[in-house]
């Protein structure tokens, strides 16, 4: 492990970077995106989640090497960001939008609107949404959430979703593409209610008895699962899965379902300095602490923090909670043995790469040992 991160800290050096940065180990990044294709159960596409990969150049990667032009997005700015960029791109919402979004989007224009999907909740958003496309005269497909499980909201029973699809047909600007459904309860199921697997299996089945709802012009998209559950489905009723963090692992993705699949994405930090920590006040009370182990002899103070990640470089730099956290200088506690010195690099791996892309300007590339390029991220707002 040590030596990795000597590679990385020796390329960033190399590439002149001497300031907090994301950095992209690509090589690793190409052996997810090959797991994938290897388990992706036939019949399945793959859906971009557009939120957890905020960078278009990564975004046109990922999708060249599976050929997919399904994305799943979250937020206008970054929708219209993928529609220029991806002309023959279809994007489904994977939130339902208040329906004053959707209206600005669609009036200010800047990109071809008619390729996304909206997501429809409730019988509220259907009228909603029904009636937008009369006030400006325009067909609007949309997808229903079904909720599987999850409880997150959604039609809640295929019967709800069958009186909503007669709706439709009253509407008649809206297109029915087909459903969406979320299952992220699953992995966390204990074995005493049966455990994970299961909980995917009734949720599958549960999404079954929705798309039977449906009619065979209103089947395009059948949607389930995201990162951690994708490569657990087996066909069934979906056609596509969504897939998003998995691409570069963050921590908060360690799960069965991605099993092999590596870290690709660190948080990379210059160590401003190396202290023997005090405490303010008495000198007494940090030996004490010390010597009851609740606060370390030795530590650093990092370019920047309070990130969305778990430190892993050097070994054994931990938080500390007497002192907390800071966004300009973060003190880390090292064990006493530790060699390394002001101007080395401390490595921190994101706990979700939803934002945390976005925080650090252009990404650095690493491929073969070296920083390769720097892919612009897009705007969180």
């Amino acid at each position: 492990m040590s030596a990795y991160f000597a590679t990385l800290s020796q390329a960033l050096k190399q590439a002149g970077i001497f300031q907090p940065c994301l950095l992209l180990d690509r090589d690793r990044l190409d052996g997810n995106i090959a797991l994938v294709g290897e388990r992706l159960a036939p019949g399945l596409a793959v859906r971009l989640v557009d939120k957890s990969l905020a960078c278009l150049p990564l975004l046109a990667h990922i999708r060249k090497a599976l050929g997919t032009d399904r994305f799943m997005t979250f937020h206008p700015p970054i929708s219209e960001a993928v529609l220029k960029a991806f002309p023959d791109a279809g994007l489904l919402y994977g939130k339902p939008m208040p329906v004053g979004t959707a209206r600005a989007a669609l009036v200010k224009g800047g990109a071809d609107w008619s390729r996304v999907c909206w997501l429809i909740d409730s019988d509220e958003r259907l009228a909603e949404y029904g009636a937008l496309a009369i006030e400006l005269d325009i067909e609007l497909h949309i997808a229903f959430e079904i909720d599987v499980g999850l409880h997150r909201g959604g039609f809640a029973e295929p019967e709800a979703l069958s009186r909503a699809l007669k709706q439709v047909s009253v509407h008649k600007k809206l297109r029915c593409e087909g459903v969406m459904a979320y299952e992220a309860h699953a992995p966390r199921i204990p074995g005493l209610f049966g455990g994970p697997a299961k909980a995917l299996a009734q949720a599958s089945e549960r999404a079954s008895a929705f798309v039977a709802r449906l009619g065979p012009d209103q089947r395009r998209i059948l949607n389930i699962g995201g990162s951690k559950t994708a490569l657990l489905h087996h066909g069934v009723m979906a056609n596509e899965v969504s897939m998003g963090s998995a691409f570069v692992l963050p921590g908060d993705f360690d799960t069965a379902g991605l099993d092999g699949f590596q870290p690709a994405a660190f948080i990379a930090t210059p160590i401003l300095k190396i202290v023997e920590p005090m405490l303010p006040g008495p000198p007494a009370v940090t030996r004490l602490l010390q010597a009851l182990g609740r606060f370390p002899r030795k530590g650093c103070y990092l370019y920047g923090g309070k990130w969305m990640a778990e430190p892993v470089f050097p070994d054994g730099m931990r938080t500390n909670g007497l002192l907390g956290l800071s966004s300009n200088q973060q003190f880390m506690g090292l064990p006493a043995d530790t060699t390394v010195m002001p101007g080395d690099y401390a490595f921190l791996r994101p706990t979700q790469s939803e934002a945390v892309l976005q925080q650090f300007g252009p990404i650095a590339v690493l491929s073969q040992g070296r920083i390769v390029d720097r892919w612009p991220v897009l705007p969180m707002m």
